[in-house]
């Protein structure tokens, strides 16, 4: 018979193989479906989520936990049991028509976004967002009672173990006293240089082929994994068959191409994750503030590298006729431009911050109950000038309606974003202690800087606690005086 350890492995091993069936078919929802194939999908999805969460919570898991923890395990395995645990005690909190009253209000507030945000639609949508919002509420409630920390912070635990919002309020307080001076200064001097803007159109289905191009240059590996379209940029799918999307105007050469090398980072993390342990919670990304620090490393550190810039620039020129925009100079100067913006996907690594803080102040007030769904609108345009001048009013689709993440109640999520860039700047100080990661960069032999990747944090999964993983691997916790000088040193 096997002992209670293995009987784990095996469970989590089943509960792995119904997620791979979810994460398909969520990225098919999103990329491929058919508009009248929604309500039934939603409905298969919110049936497979139940199901998964019935397996993880029988009583028989939490008797085979506590056998395990008396058994010899290897640190490995401890490690596993560790997170196991973690899983089936979050899960163990809700109850299961909670769980699929909840898939099925995203799905349906996730849907009908895609076509209300293109019509400006706040009016339509907001009634979808008060469900899904109630019942992150009664989420937040029932993981808050059970661990004794505050509504929202329950929900960043989430994206986030080991965070919480008092660490947030530091972190991003610090960044919110010296951010808008950065921010002005940079353009100041920006300004004393006029660029050339490029022009379109920027045929679709070239842009696709240039994003191609590019993931091959950072090592995607095609038969793990493909290219699509969405409404939202995202990262899906299974470590062995990662989905990726972007989506392209033909006004603009850039936002879809950074989008694709974004989310290459995504994808190269999944696709090394640890394969001897693939099927167990150790072998998931730690969190998701270092998911967010890959594809962040990849798209800001690596991607708007000048000397990536200039290998970026002669793959566009194998598709796109030169122009005085696409000059050398004019190309890499345009892909540094400091400029406030309402679409937080296409904002610059300087003012990315301000647009996560403001979801992050709004996302917290609303789950604590101290704002309601109505009051969203106005406070946005409201933090909007205060932060980047820049009006939303009346403007939904630019303003508070532009994201997918609250749509299924992914609250506690945009943090991470900001946290991804902090890790991202730890990263990539520590890389270029240990070599020349300018040299290597021109090559274009990237491969010294993805091992390290690989060794230090792709390969780690969910072995380590994040503060570790970090500690380990730059020999200090979260530093963000890294990020605030790579900042420095890039633009001034």
């Amino acid at each position: 018979m096997p002992n209670a350890y293995q009987q784990l492995t095996h469970r989590f091993q089943r509960l792995s193989r119904f997620a791979h069936l979810g994460a398909i078919a969520g990225w098919d929802m999103q990329a491929m479906m058919p508009p009248k194939g929604a309500a039934a999908r939603g409905e298969a999805l919110a049936e497979l989520r139940l199901l998964r969460h019935q397996l993880l919570t029988e009583p028989v898991v939490g008797d085979w936990i506590a056998e395990a923890k008396t058994l010899p395990l290897s640190s490995s395995e401890q490690a596993n049991l560790h997170e196991i645990t973690r899983q089936y005690t979050l899960a163990t909190v809700l109850p299961g028509n909670l769980v699929e009253a909840q898939s099925l209000a995203g799905s349906r507030c996730e849907h009908a976004w895609r076509t209300l945000r293109a019509s400006n639609d706040w009016a339509s949508f907001e009634p979808l967002l008060k469900e899904v919002v109630s019942l992150a509420r009664e989420e937040a409630t029932l993981r808050a009672e059970a661990t004794g920390v505050s509504r929202y912070d329950a929900l960043l635990n989430l994206y986030e173990p080991g965070m919480n919002s008092a660490k947030l309020d530091t972190l991003f307080g610090s960044v919110k006293t010296w951010l808008p001076d950065l921010i002005q200064e940079i353009m100041a001097r920006q300004a004393r240089y006029p660029l050339v803007t490029p022009q379109g159109p920027f045929s679709t289905s070239l842009q696709r082929e240039t994003g191609l191009d590019v993931m091959k240059v950072l090592g995607f590996d095609f038969e793990a994994g493909r290219l699509d379209i969405s409404a939202h940029p995202f990262c899906g799918g299974v470590p062995d068959d990662v989905r990726i999307t972007t989506r392209y105007s033909e006004d603009d050469l850039f936002s879809a191409l950074f989008g694709v090398i974004h989310e290459t980072g995504h994808a190269r993390y999944e696709q090394n994750l640890p394969r001897e342990w693939r099927g167990q919670p150790v072998a998931e990304a730690r969190s998701m503030g270092i998911h967010e620090s890959q594809s962040l490393f990849f798209e800001m550190q690596v991607g708007r590298h000048p000397l990536f810039l200039k290998q970026l620039r002669t793959l566009v020129l194998q598709h796109f006729p030169q122009q005085p925009a696409l000059e050398e100079d004019n190309f890499i100067a345009w892909n540094h431009r400091v400029t406030p913006g309402l679409i937080r996907v296409d904002a610059d690594e300087v003012t990315y911050p301000a647009h996560v803080i403001l979801r992050y102040e709004i996302e917290r007030a609303l789950v604590e109950g101290n704002i309601e769904v109505g009051d969203i609108p106005d406070l946005w345009n409201e933090k909007m000038q205060a932060s980047l001048g820049l009006s939303t009013q009346n403007n939904y689709r630019d303003g508070c309606m532009q994201d997918i993440h609250w749509t299924d109640g992914s609250f506690g999520y945009f943090p991470t974003y900001t946290l991804g860039a902090m890790y991202a700047a730890q990263f990539m100080a520590t890389i270029r202690q240990k070599m020349d990661t300018d040299e290597i960069i021109h090559t274009g032999d990237l491969t010294p800087v993805f091992n390290w990747l690989n060794s230090n944090i792709w390969n780690k999964g969910s072995l380590l606690a994040t503060d570790e993983l970090v500690k380990q691997a730059t020999g200090e916790s979260l530093n963000p005086d890294h990020f605030r000088q790579h900042l420095i040193t890039r633009y001034l």
